[in-house]
């Protein structure tokens, strides 16, 4: 499985990094620090995952996650965020979202997403 982080925290980028490690099977193949880099790196790694923050610089993240879905990218997309409001939910849910975990209440169900995904590839 081909992963892309996309977050603007580096220690977030970093917790996730250590997370995944366990995982043979996935290979990280790019980090980004900002939405603009995220979807240029995603039109160009077509990624099987990306983990994505919903807040970061240039584009945000629900604007990422719109694009992929318009532009119909297979790559699966975790929202991972601090801004887990029910609002934020549905509305990345009903954008497209596959996934959407809160960073202080499900970061450890990251392993999760990747082992069910994982089973479909």
């Amino acid at each position: 499985m081909k992963l892309l982080i996309a977050d603007d925290s580096s220690l977030m980028r970093e917790r996730i990094k250590n997370q995944v490690k366990d995982f043979d099977q996935v290979t990280i193949v790019g980090e980004a620090d900002n939405g603009r880099t995220a979807l240029e790196m995603i039109r160009k790694l077509d990624p099987d995952l990306v983990i994505l923050d919903l807040h970061m610089p240039e584009i945000a993240g629900m604007e990422v996650l719109k694009k992929i879905k318009d532009e119909k990218m297979k790559t699966k997309v975790c929202i991972l965020t601090n801004y887990s409001y029910p609002h934020y939910r549905t509305k990345c849910l009903a954008l497209g979202a596959d996934y959407f975990l809160s960073k202080s209440e499900d970061f450890e169900k990251t392993n999760s997403v990747i082992a069910d995904l994982l089973l479909t590839l």
